[in-house]
Formats: C-alpha cells, sequence, structure tokens
C-alpha cells in the first residue's frame, strides 16, 4: 500500500504541488478573518493537524522512527523551528498591513531557496531556470500593485514581518528536501509539524496566550485553515520532497497570488484589475518556462 501511495505521488508530483499550491493560496484570507492572535492560530493549526500523520506513525511505522538519525532528528527540529517562525510572521504580517504587499513580500521565499541550493549546497542551477523564476515574482509584484500609493498605505512593520516569513519559509523549504532524501514522507511530516507544535506551545506558554474563549466562527476558520492549507498544502509539499526539487516546490508555491485571484473571483465576486490579469499571465508564462526548463535540463543531464 505504501509502495502504491509512493509511486502515485511520484509519477503525479508537479500537478500534486500544484494543487497544494492553490489549497495554500487561502492562507491569506484565513489569517485575515481568524480574529485570535497569531500565536493561538498557528498553535491550534498544528494541533489540530498533527494527529493525521502521528497516529498513522506511532502505531504502524515506529521503526521508521527508530531509522531516523541525530543528523535527520536535529535537522528536521531546526526545520520545524522555521515553519514556526514563517506561520508566526506570516499571520501577524497579514494582521498588520495589506494582504497585496504582503502577499509579494512573501513569495520571495524562491530566492532564499535558490541561494542556498547555490551556494550552501553547492548544487548547479541554470540560467533559464533562474529566469523562469525572477519572471514570476516580477509578475507577482505586479499583481501586489507594487506601486508607490500601494507600498505607503501599507504598515512597515508588516512587510518586514512579511519578508521575514519568505526567509523561514526558503530555510524551511530547503531543510525539508534535503531531509527528505533519507526520511520517509509521512515519518518526516510528523515529526516536523510536532517541532513546530512545540515552538507554538512553547511560546503560548511564554507569551501568556489563552488556548480556548475564541469565538466559535474562529474554530470553525481554524479548521479549515488546518485542513486546506496545513494538511492541503504544507503536508503536502513535504511528501512531495524526495520526488521534486525544493526549488520546484518554491518556484510553484510564488504563484500563489494568481490562485488568490482566481478563489476570490469564485468565492467572494472580486473581478480583478487589468494589471492583475496581466500580472497573473507573467507569473503563469515564468512558472510554465521554469518547468520546461527544469525539464529540459534534467534530459540534457540524461
Amino acid at each position: 500500500m505504501e509502495n502504491n501511495k509512493q509511486g502515485f505521488i511520484a509519477r503525479y508530483v508537479k500537478f500534486i504541488v500544484v494543487l497544494a499550491v492553490i489549497a495554500g493560496s487561502s492562507s491569506g484570507i484565513f489569517g485575515k478573518v481568524i480574529e485570535a492572535p497569531s500565536m493561538a492560530i498557528g498553535f491550534w493549526r498544528l494541533t489540530m493537524g498533527l494527529p493525521f500523520f502521528a497516529i498513522p506513525v506511532l502505531v504502524k511505522h515506529r521503526d521508521t522512527l527508530k531509522a531516523v538519525s541525530k543528523r535527520d532528528y536535529l535537522l528536521t527540529f531546526v526545520a520545524g523551528a522555521f515553519l514556526f517562525g514563517h506561520f508566526f510572521t506570516w499571520f501577524n504580517a497579514v494582521k498588520m498591513t495589506n494582504i497585496a504587499s504582503a502577499v509579494v513580500l512573501a513569495a520571495l521565499h524562491p530566492l532564499v531557496v535558490l541561494i542556498i541550493t547555490v551556494f550552501v549546497l553547492k548544487k548547479k542551477v541554470g540560467i533559464r531556470p533562474v529566469m523562469g523564476i525572477v519572471l514570476a515574482l516580477l509578475g507577482g509584484a505586479l499583481i501586489a500593485g507594487l506601486d508607490y500609493n500601494q507600498l505607503s498605505s501599507g504598515n512597515f512593520a508588516g512587510d518586514v514581518l512579511a519578508f521575514l516569513a519568505a526567509v523561514c519559509m526558503g530555510v524551511y523549504f530547503a531543510i525539508g528536501n534535503e531531509v527528505r532524501k533519507n526520511v520517509p514522507g509521512s515519518t518526516y511530516v510528523f515529526l516536523v509539524f510536532f517541532a513546530c507544535w512545540v515552538c507554538f506551545s512553547i511560546g503560548m506558554i511564554c507569551t501568556g496566550t489563552p488556548a480556548l474563549g475564541y469565538s466559535a466562527t474562529d474554530y470553525l476558520y481554524l479548521i479549515g485553515l488546518t485542513l486546506v492549507c496545513q494538511i492541503g498544502a504544507h503536508a503536502v509539499f513535504n511528501l512531495c520532497f524526495g520526488y521534486v526539487d525544493s526549488l520546484y516546490v518554491s518556484a510553484w508555491e510564488s504563484g500563489e497570488s494568481v490562485f488568490a485571484i482566481i478563489l476570490g473571483i469564485i468565492f467572494l465576486g472580486q473581478m480583478p484589475e487589468s494589471w492583475e490579469l496581466l500580472g497573473s499571465a507573467i507569473v503563469v508564462v515564468g512558472l510554465l518556462y521554469y518547468n520546461y526548463s527544469t525539464n529540459l535540463e534534467e534530459k540534457e543531464r540524461k
């Protein structure tokens, strides 16, 4: 059964990544409508999402936990800490600044992954994939309406937090890609989510943030956030590492803004401006070119 699941992921992994990006594109909307503080949002999405992976691993696959090396345990905890940093800074960012500025700044994580890939992991990345990433990021900036008025309407502290969210996401993706070479997907997801949950639990205690007492609407949104974004996006990203490079996942994740516009049309009836449509087209072209160029380079290496 496990081999069949791995075979399915390996066969359709690139399509699965895109579906996960679509799921993750709703994160900003959830973060904006949930009134609970950011620490509580992160704590509850991990508390609700963790059992989906803890129970199968602890009941059926405890042997995989024993096989994990001390180095991979350490790296996984570091990845979980950076995931905590991403969640905390992102949800504070969307509460402190406008969504457009937060989205475009948080979408800079492919550059972080690219820097780590080239300068830390010493891997060669062709100029064509880099051009695709840069083009997609430029399209994302256009979607965000990154003109003077848009920037001046945002809160500077919120913009800084959005940028830090990008840095944390990039490091988290890069580490996950390395650890997944040695650790099975479900085991890694359980460990990295558990590490992140520990960080949020400590944060709740240190900041005195209450876990209970929020509105029923908040808890309903938190369930949706957990199912759609925590499981449907982040868990899937981690499962896909080992089948595709973290740079591929990060590049497509930068196209979140396009799917956010589409979701806005479907669920909110918000029609995009002409410059948003142009930006979306640029993002799509950039991501398609990145996908084409990476496939081309893979064939050239064979």
